[in-house]
């Protein structure tokens, strides 16, 4: 039987499931609108479709590193209580090892990829779980690192996966220095690598704010200049991880943490789950009493 756009649009109604899910079922269904419903619940496309106006805010970041290679994720959930679940704990591992098996470029591409082979998509993968766990998933962001034999990767996930890092030592094989590196990454967040990485419009606008914060203190024009370049190293100080003064040594730098191991950091991803996601603000005790007295 024909799938016509009529059809798609009833099922799309009455799911709330996405045009490309709906067509699919129908045809899976020979047009048959209750039989595409049901295809439709036990993929859990339905129910997850239900869920996706959801925020989801919660969730972990995780670190799966395979020989060279290393993938920091972060997978969001709707409550904290989630990241608890075997179930979810499953899906972080599934997810890392499929993306450093395919190594997609964007987390688009990653969700239309078969996972491990299998004949259900990655994004289908998730709805599946979406019907098991009974809250929205998603696959939020993900960054792939490697190295050579003569690099080590240090990785460090804070309370439980609530703050993720992932970075590279070129030059050395020491793990211990790496992951120490890695929670200094965790505990100060640095915005950049080093000074190189930031952009000659940032550095031009700090530059422009701190020549004003002299020049209203009432400094002197002659010395603001030389006022301004110190107070921009104190800058590049708080926001490049090389300049930063080490947390488990304040005397030294991060760069000569390093350069005592004959290494050189090369690059860092550090992910704070739901940063930049707007949270509801519920009152978690009136949720609940609201829940009971729906029973």
């Amino acid at each position: 039987m024909a799938v016509t756009a009529k059809m798609v649009k009833e099922l799309r109604e009455k799911t709330g499931a996405g045009m490309m899910d709906c067509k699919k079922a129908l045809q899976e269904t020979d047009g048959n609108i209750d039989q595409a419903i049901d295809y439709l619940r036990e993929k859990g496309i339905s129910k997850a479709a239900k869920k996706a106006d959801r925020i989801a805010a919660e969730g972990s970041a995780y670190v799966e590193v395979n020989g060279n290679e290393a993938v920091l994720i972060e997978v969001n959930c709707e409550t904290d209580f989630v990241t608890k679940n075997d179930q979810f704990q499953d899906l972080l591992k599934d997810l890392a090892a499929h993306l450093l098996a395919e190594k997609p470029s964007t987390v688009e591409e990653a969700l239309s990829q078969k996972l491990n082979g299998n004949a259900e998509t990655v994004e289908e993968f998730i709805n599946s779980k979406i019907a098991q766990i009974g809250e929205k998933l998603s696959l939020r962001r993900f960054q792939i690192f490697t190295k050579t034999d003569n690099d080590v990767f240090g990785n460090y996930l804070h309370m439980g996966g609530r703050i993720g890092v992932l970075t590279v030592l070129e030059g050395t094989t020491d793990a211990d220095v790496a992951k120490d590196i890695a929670m200094h990454i965790a505990a100060v967040n640095p915005k950049y690598l080093s000074r190189d990485a930031v952009s000659e419009e940032e550095v031009a606008k700090e530059r422009e704010v701190l020549k004003t914060q002299a020049l209203n203190e009432g400094k002197p024009e002659n010395i603001v200049e030389k006022m301004v370049e110190g107070r921009l190293n104190k800058f590049f100080e708080e926001i490049c991880l090389l300049d930063q003064s080490f947390v488990k040594d304040p005397d030294q730098k991060v760069k000569q943490v390093a350069a005592k191991h004959n290494a050189t950091v090369k690059s860092f991803v550090r992910y704070e789950v739901g940063e930049g996601i707007e949270k509801r603000e519920d009152n978690f005790a009136e949720e609940v009493m609201s829940q009971v007295k729906k029973q």
